[in-house]
């Protein structure tokens, strides 16, 4: 299997995990600190559901370059 194929397929499910199920990160900032204490913050932010759907297109574009090369070979 060529690796354009694989790397669309890895996209394609990646993108159609971030639109099913949802993709959060978390970032961590200090809010607080005076001498030796330390007050920080953690919040979790969702990635957009449109990057998930620029990552199935993307995927599928792949796909379909790899398969194409492939037949014309």
């Amino acid at each position: 299997m060529k690796p354009t194929v694989i790397a669309g397929i890895v996209l394609v499910g990646l993108g159609a995990f971030v639109l099913v199920k949802g993709l959060s990160y978390g970032s961590q900032s200090n809010v607080l600190k005076v001498g030796d204490v330390q007050v920080t913050a953690e919040e979790q932010r969702m990635v957009p559901t449109w990057v998930g759907g620029v990552a199935v297109v993307g995927g599928l574009v792949l796909i379909g370059v790899g398969v194409g090369r492939g037949r014309a070979t």
